[in-house]
């Protein structure tokens, strides 16, 4: 097979049927049947791999694992029905009772409930270290530290965050390095090569790309992986096979639309840096983005997502969606319809303006993310609705 990322996405497939078919068909069966007694007996011995139920395995799921974990330069992976499932049973799998989490403090708000409201149930404590700040990273890290982990570009302010020094201190302190390449996708970053452990994605954003189906998937090295394979087994977050035979399909066209995507929100990002009414633009390929080096040294492009700070503060921000005619408003991002959220005033509006602050989130701050529209119309909606 070759190595080639395209190649790879369009020609990892499963094994043909007696039919003979061109394009991977569905298995749509909740169970799979045995020759006799012993090729049973042997399966659930897993003295050969055999799927057994499709919650613990499919021939669909099978195939869309096996692409991302070459696409990541992964050992092994398990796909789960959402993103914050691949998230709380990596979570769940991998710590005990007492350990402890070292965590960049820009995380998805589900993550962050996750830290704050559920694993202290289970004195799973977690410590947080700004963006600014990564050296302050070892003096958080304690002898029941178990993971550091971070999300990078960021959610969603899309800070940029090192990780080549954030395996160099994994690897010196003898931690898991658990990264969410969800905003980057396989295609333009790979945490493994800087030495991360596990590598997450919620594949209901790019990796699907339309806005159709949720999903997630966890990569990584095979023995943490095999654990977490043990969790979810008896835990029952399986992605359903129609979803991996959607995001296998899309993972065929991963490459030519991000580089769409990336393309479109960069002549965004700076259209938008040159407007009056905003203060400042945030895109991982802008050289004024504050770790722009970073962003060259790790990622291939920079996403598809561009943060932006309208004047004006909250109101401004509320004027800036209300004016908006032809891009969609949604929580929803990756798709191929340019979308834009602001933040303070609904998806992190239950938080207080010094919490919104220390992870970059003003008043004034819009999420953009940058579909696959002419760009020219992209940004005249955008142009009007910030002059309207």
């Amino acid at each position: 097979m070759s190595k080639n990322f395209e190649t790879i996405a369009i020609r990892t497939q499963t094994e043909r049927s007696q039919y003979s078919e061109h394009s991977t068909p569905l298995y749509l069966t909740s169970s799979f049947v045995f020759d006799d007694a012993e090729d049973m007996r042997a399966s659930f011995a897993e003295e050969k791999e055999k799927n057994l139920y499709s919650r613990f395995s499919n021939p669909n799921t099978t195939e869309f694992v096996d692409k991302i974990v070459a696409m990541e330069g992964a050992e092994a992976g398990y796909a789960f029905a959402t993103g914050m499932a691949a998230v709380f049973s990596t979570f769940g799998a991998l710590l005990n009772a007492g350990d402890h989490i070292v965590s960049c403090r820009s995380v998805f708000g589900s993550t962050h409930s996750l830290f704050t409201k559920y694993l202290p149930k289970w004195n799973i404590e977690t410590s947080y270290f700004n963006i600014t700040e990564v050296d302050t990273i070892e003096s958080l890290i304690k002898p029941n530290t178990k993971i550091l982990y971070a999300e990078t570009p960021t959610n969603p302010a899309v800070d940029i965050i090192d990780l080549e020094l954030l395996g160099e201190i994994s690897k010196k302190h003898g931690l898991l390095l658990v990264i969410d390449n969800c905003f980057a996708t396989p295609y333009l970053q790979n945490p493994i090569k800087f030495g991360a452990d596990i590598v997450l994605h919620s594949a209901t954003k790019l990796i699907d790309g339309q806005g159709r189906v949720l999903g997630g998937v966890a990569v990584g090295r095979k023995d943490l992986i095999k654990e977490i394979y043990l969790f979810s087994r008896n835990t029952g977050p399986a992605m359903s096979p129609f979803n991996a035979w959607v995001l296998s399909k899309s993972l065929e066209t991963l490459s030519i639309r991000v580089d769409r995507h990336c393309e479109n929100a960069l002549k965004v990002a700076s259209f938008l840096e040159e407007h009056p009414k905003v203060n400042l633009v945030k895109y991982p390929f802008l050289k004024s983005h504050p770790q722009y080096e970073i962003a060259k040294k790790q990622m291939k492009l920079g996403g598809n997502v561009v943060a932006f700070e309208i004047k004006g503060g909250i109101t401004a921000g509320r004027n800036f969606l209300n004016a908006i005619k032809i891009c969609s408003l949604s929580a929803n991002l990756g798709d191929t319809r340019t979308i834009v959220t602001h933040p303070a005033s609904t998806t992190h509006s239950k938080l207080s303006v010094d919490d919104r602050l220390e992870v970059g989130i003003t008043d004034g701050l819009v999420r953009s993310s940058i579909g696959l529209e002419n760009v020219v119309d992209i940004i005249n909606d955008l142009k009007q609705a910030l002059e309207n």
